[in-house]
């Protein structure tokens, strides 16, 4: 069993075993710590293993002054307090957003805008590859988590964040034209 002081320095130089064991010996802990904030299974798991993620793609530049376990609990605390900080505002907009759809619905040329918008939304990802417009549609329309996502396409988180990546990069690229109509769709559809 390493010490805790080589345990950090494994993880500093990237050591995938030094990882694993710390990933192993505290992901279970730390999902129960995230769901005491997120009280979602689901939520919760992600949070962790994105935390683990980040300072897996960090582990060179990680500077660990604390306890480990101390770090990974502040790290969780502080992913589960943007998490909830996201979510309000993402209510806020959808809140908002709803306002604006009683008041751009009285107005027929507004809808008809709206309908060339969805035709050009869906003509967008539909020009996606396949295993890329496969992810955004989980993801945005079916409001599955990464990690659901990863489970349901038998492939891994991190493959589902650059096909994630490179969907929307494509999206904004053909949709550049309709982006102020397309965030307005995006918010009502939520």
């Amino acid at each position: 069993m390493l010490s805790e002081k080589e345990l950090i320095q494994g993880l500093q130089r990237g050591d995938k075993g030094t990882f694993e064991s710390i990933f192993k010996s505290y992901y279970v802990m730390l999902c129960n710590f995230a769901y005491s904030f997120l009280e979602d299974k689901d939520e919760s798991e992600e949070v962790v293993q994105n935390t683990f993620l980040t300072i897996w793609e960090k582990h060179d530049s990680i500077d660990i002054q604390i306890s480990l376990k101390s770090y990974l609990y502040r790290a969780i605390h502080n992913s589960c307090l943007n998490r909830i900080k996201h979510v309000k505002v993402r209510v806020a907009h959808k809140e908002s957003a709803k306002n604006n759809e009683q008041v751009f619905n009285e107005d027929a040329s507004e809808d008809i805008i709206n309908k060339e918008l969805e035709h050009q939304i869906e003509v967008a990802i539909n020009s996606l590859p396949p295993k890329c417009k496969m992810v955004f549609k989980l993801s945005r329309f079916e409001n599955l988590s990464y990690a659901e996502i990863a489970e349901q396409m038998d492939i891994s988180v991190k493959t589902v964040e650059n096909q994630m990546m490179k969907a929307l990069k494509v999206l904004r690229e053909e949709l550049k034209d309709y982006l102020p109509a397309l965030i307005w769709l995006l918010f009502m559809r939520k």
